[in-house]
């Protein structure tokens, strides 16, 4: 399993990745195993506010439907619309490809409030 050190983490496994003002988000290496293959990802519009752990989306694979929660509150800025025509790029490239939104956030402290990749780690070992 795959958790690179310089995102933070949300305990709905969504990850977040700082880009100057504004944060890039999706879910995890681990969200991604548990799910099983993606078949269809519903994400927001641009210039939608999220609210931290409200949900912004889902995600469908041949198991379930889950939903996305947000680690942040803020506007949408980008959806990557390739999610679209490949949810699949969840299950190859959950860090890369598959980033779901971009969001300009509300209140940046909250990014600090979500954990490390070590912390994120020991949560998802007690389970």
């Amino acid at each position: 399993m795959s958790l690179p050190k310089d995102l933070r983490y949300s305990q709905e496994h969504e990850w977040v990745k700082e880009e100057g003002e504004k944060v890039r988000v999706g879910i995890t290496d681990f969200a991604q195993s548990e799910l099983g293959d993606i078949v269809f990802v519903e994400l927001p519009e641009v210039g939608e506010e999220l609210k931290t752990d409200e949900p912004f989306g889902s995600v469908e694979s041949v198991k379930t439907v889950s939903e996305l929660y947000a680690p942040i509150s803020g506007k949408v800025v980008e959806v990557n619309e390739d999610l679209e025509d490949s949810p699949e790029f969840v299950n190859e490239s959950p860090y890369d490809k598959a980033w779901m939104v971009v969001v300009e956030p509300s209140d940046s402290s909250e990014v600090e409030q979500l954990m490390s990749s070590e912390e994120y780690e020991a949560m998802i070992d007690e389970d």
